[in-house]
């Protein structure tokens, strides 16, 4: 079934597609979805219990901060890098859906690797750790073959040469954090130029996207919970500090034997 103006206008109470703010249509039997390319201004939507395949309509929703899909169609989590544009989205219902498979612990990394601003993912609110983790173990998620995002990327290669290239994913998930947080993008010259990165350039590329992970928490936090952070970090350049000395006085005692 084919979600159509009419059927939009008379849940929402609407006179206008570009004036619904939320709309519920658990349950309508839908399959075909695109009315919302017409609707920029929708804020939170419920969709759940429907078959829907493909979120590629909601790519253009950048007011969306609530979407509930549970119980659909949607056969793999390439689905949601039609999402990743949706930077006010805090809340996402994605369960019992095919996309979901067998590891519950390896889906959530994977979604929020993806979607690391959402708050709340399965009606289970998002820790701190959990973002943290997720941008470093979580899986890739790449767009759908066939999709409308797979053209020609910044430089100029097709997507299918350059999905697979982990440098290439790394250096646009790393910049899309710095720009969150109001930082120069990383030229692809700051990245390695092999295909395969050493375990030395993965341990780098860790250490640059939990960074990029803890300044964008920063931002969410209160004062008493920038105080708490401000003291750990005191505490861990101590530590450092006292390594460091321990360091240079056997080194100096090892040059006077």
């Amino acid at each position: 079934m084919k979600l159509t103006r009419k059927l939009v206008l008379a849940k929402a109470k609407a006179s206008d597609l570009e004036s619904v703010r939320k709309l519920n249509c658990w349950g309508c039997n839908l399959t075909d979805i695109s009315i919302f390319s017409q609707m920029p201004n929708i804020e939170v939507l419920t969709l759940s219990a429907n078959s829907i395949s493909s979120l590629s309509p909601l790519a253009g929703c950048l007011s969306l901060s609530e979407l509930y899909l549970r119980r659909n169609m949607i056969p793999t989590l390439s689905e949601l890098s039609h999402l990743r544009s949706l930077t006010r989205l805090r809340v996402l219902w994605l369960a019992e859906n095919p996309c979901c498979g067998t590891d519950p612990s390896r889906y959530r990394l994977t979604v929020l690797r993806c979607l690391p601003r959402l708050q709340k993912l399965d009606n289970q609110v998002v820790t701190e750790d959990e973002i943290a983790l997720a941008l470093v173990d979580g899986d890739e998620v790449s767009t759908p073959p066939g999709s409308t995002q797979n053209q020609l990327s910044n430089n100029g290669l097709p997507d299918a040469e350059t999905e697979n290239d982990p440098l290439n994913y790394n250096m646009e998930e790393t910049n899309k954090i710095r720009e969150e947080l109001g930082m120069k993008p990383l030229s692809r010259d700051k990245f390695s130029s092999l295909s395969s990165p050493s375990t030395r350039e993965k341990q780098k590329l860790k250490k640059t996207h939990i960074l990029d992970a803890v300044l964008l928490l920063l931002s969410d936090l209160d004062e008493e919970e920038l105080r708490i952070v401000h003291t750990a970090a005191q505490n861990r350049l101590q530590t450092y500090t006292l390594d460091s000395g321990d360091s240079q006085r056997l080194t100096a005692q090892t040059e006077n034997c």
